[in-house]
């Protein structure tokens, strides 16, 4: 009966707004970005497979993260090139849950491989260095890869069967050149309280769950760095960690700055509904305390409570 009733459902994706004239232009840097990701993450792969001396858990973590930049890469594609180079814009309901499936599993993938890169970097730096080799065997990597992968697939699965669950019954416009939980379940004209729960769950035991763990393996790593006594072995030490602290900000500020902007447009639409709503009150009060005196006082009154002002 669910499928029957989403038969033919389809949502609208988002470009760049009042830039639609220009969308096939913008599409040349979109797919040099694209490639250029493709090209990297590749080649990154290609050295650390063919170089024996980079068979070490530094780059073995910086392989996944190569492979979830491009499983994320992958994942968003085929919208934002149909929306840039083809102009289409309509998404099918089960291409949308398939695709926000992949971007998000990624997306948590992404975050726990730079969580691993974090532990990896207090190991090399902390007190034990010694032993480094021995605690991160590839074996251990290896499982520990599995895991991350069990984790976000495992967390994500609910996702677009609870989505398929709904019936859409509003406007169908996404915010996004991409599909998002989120996004998509706030178009859904019945009771979400689960979907936001189990999405609100999903993001507070990954990604904050990861970005406390790294902000915490920093300040160790930083407490034992501030505890050798020669400055230029201190700088050697930060310097391994340059590379992952930019990649740890390339990845959160973005989300981050995602949802302050998601916050601040509900926070404006609610504060402008308002103002509205307490401006067409003082209107309808001006009026119909200017009608004739043969209304009388009583009779304004009861017009004005017909319209529900006080």
């Amino acid at each position: 009966m669910a499928d029957s009733n989403h038969t033919g459902t389809s949502f609208f994706l988002t470009g760049l707004p009042g830039l639609e004239a220009v969308h096939r232009w913008l599409s040349i840097p979109l797919c040099a970005m694209y490639v250029a990701a493709l090209a990297g993450n590749s080649l990154i792969l290609w050295v650390v497979r063919s170089e024996p001396s980079l068979h070490q858990p530094m780059y073995y973590f910086l392989s996944m993260l190569a492979m979830t930049d491009l499983g994320l890469s992958a994942s968003t594609l085929p919208t934002m090139l149909s929306i840039y180079i083809l102009g289409v814009r309509e998404v099918a309901l089960d291409v949308c849950l398939a695709q926000l499936f992949f971007i998000h599993t990624f997306s948590i993938m992404e975050s726990s491989v730079l969580l691993a890169m974090a532990f990896d970097r207090f190991v090399a730096i902390s007190n034990k260095p010694l032993h480094y080799g021995t605690m991160l065997t590839s074996p251990r990597i290896a499982r520990l890869g599995l895991a991350i992968v069990v984790r976000s697939i495992g967390l994500h699965i609910p996702a677009p069967i609870m989505l398929k669950q709904l019936p859409y019954c509003r406007t169908r416009l996404l915010s996004h050149s991409y599909c998002l939980h989120p996004d998509v379940m706030k178009l859904a004209c019945a009771d979400t309280r689960i979907n936001s729960v189990y999405g609100l769950f999903v993001v507070l035991s990954t990604l904050g769950v990861d970005s406390v763990l790294i902000v915490l393996s920093y300040g160790l790593i930083l407490q034992t760095v501030l505890s050798i006594a020669s400055k230029a072995e201190r700088l050697k030490a930060l310097n391994t960690c340059v590379s992952h602290i930019c990649a740890v900000l390339l990845f959160y500020t973005p989300m981050i700055g995602e949802n302050c902007h998601s916050k601040w447009k509900r926070d404006c639409k609610e504060l402008l509904a308002n103002f509205t709503n307490v401006s067409e009150k003082k209107k309808k009060k001006d009026i119909l305390k200017s009608f004739p005196g043969s209304l009388g006082e009583f009779g304004a009154h009861r017009v004005m409570g017909m319209f529900g002002i006080q």
